[in-house]
């Protein structure tokens, strides 16, 4: 991959992936990203409640990249993300190394952009084998 997805937004990196090596990483490979550290700054982005940086992500039309899936099932996060129609990218596995993350969201960064080119919100969970849309319905 050279550089950003031409269209894709910048990205917002949720705390569950680190504020330093996946960023880097994904910085590396030419992706413009913020962290929470970025935009709250240290250590206020610990105590930010999820439903508060993810309505900031909605509002400056960021994507978000997480390793959190099961946000769909907590009703005050999911209604942030509906309500600001965030565009969320999720890993589904749990015990991964910083260079597996990120090397899981560069193998589909051309699908992130592709399905943040249409409006409204979209939960997808990102694997070995690829990409699939979840529903956020309770």
């Amino acid at each position: 991959m050279a550089g950003h997805p031409t269209g894709l937004p910048d990205l917002l990196l949720d705390r569950s992936l680190g504020s330093i090596q996946v960023p880097a990483l994904l910085r590396a490979a030419g992706l413009r990203l913020h962290t929470l550290v970025d935009v709250y700054g240290s250590p206020a982005d610990e105590d930010i409640p999820d439903h508060e940086w993810l309505s900031l992500a909605g509002q400056r039309g960021w994507p978000v990249l997480m390793k959190d899936q099961r946000i769909r099932y907590r009703p005050v996060e999911r209604a942030a993300v509906i309500a600001n129609g965030v565009q969320a990218f999720c890993l589904s596995g749990g015990n991964l190394t910083a260079e597996v993350m990120a090397d899981q969201f560069l193998a589909v960064i051309e699908r992130i952009a592709a399905a943040c080119q249409t409006s409204g919100t979209v939960l997808h969970v990102i694997s070995q084998t690829g990409m699939r849309a979840v529903r956020l319905d309770p």
